[in-house]
């Protein structure tokens, strides 16, 4: 295996593949959830053999954790060392965790795995969502994958919350989430602190059902929120 870029190159047997990761290569942040898309283009010299196909998929497994450069790890020994007392639980009415950190089959019926970005945490619809750490907005979101979201900066930490009820404006170039049943309007640039009602569940964007999807990021590497709410038990 030789990897390029954005790619690698797999030799089995007598065939070459090309693997090429199009998702982490194009959009840094890809907070909600969206499928890793990977291309295979295969050069054929003849049929792959059953043994060889089977080395192909663990070599082509490899190539998919490499190529994703470690993102999707988090260590719970990255945690410990850190202080929880002033996080928040970040969604009122909790009914149950629906759909874990990590690779999963697609729930909206696509095909194959995708790398799934955070936690989804399923509460009745209009639940209000509360900031986990005091920060500053960064972004609204408002597309058809999160849905209307927010991003919000805390230090070296970003949390994401993705399928919120309301309505994005934009005003002046700054972009602002109005939920006026819910009485929440949250503007590009605001700071919030720990535990505001920042949101509240609703059902726009890619969703099954409402819920919270809710992403963590420290650095440039995701984490999986379910380590966090371990360490944040732990610091009771």
């Amino acid at each position: 295996m030789q990897g390029i870029g954005n790619r690698a190159i797999v030799a089995i047997g007598p065939e070459l593949f090309t693997i090429f990761s199009t998702t982490f290569a194009k959009h840094r942040h890809r907070r909600w959830g969206e499928p890793v898309k990977l291309t295979l283009k295969l050069k054929s010299l003849k049929r792959l053999s059953w043994p060889d196909r089977l080395w192909g998929i663990a070599i082509m497994t490899l190539c998919l954790v490499v190529l994703l450069n470690g993102r999707p790890q988090a260590m719970a020994t990255n945690l410990e060392g850190q202080t929880w007392t002033g996080a928040s639980f970040p969604v009122e009415n909790f009914q149950a965790y629906t759909s874990p950190f990590g690779f999963r089959h697609s729930p909206t019926g696509g095909r194959g795995y995708e790398f799934h970005s955070g936690l989804d945490i399923a509460a009745p619809q209009g639940s209000y969502i509360r900031s986990w750490w005091g920060g500053t907005v960064v972004e609204v979101i408002n597309d058809s994958g999160c849905g209307v979201g927010l991003v919000i900066e805390s230090g070296d930490w970003e949390h994401i919350y993705c399928h919120l009820g309301g309505q994005v404006h934009t005003h002046l170039g700054r972009r602002t989430l109005i939920d006026r049943r819910g009485g929440i309007q949250v503007v590009e640039g605001q700071s919030v602190p720990s535990a505001a009602r920042i949101g509240r569940v609703g059902m726009s964007g890619r969703t099954t059902g409402p819920h919270l999807h809710w992403g963590l990021r420290y650095g440039d590497r995701w984490v999986d929120p379910a380590l966090v709410l371990r360490a944040m038990h732990r610091d009771r």
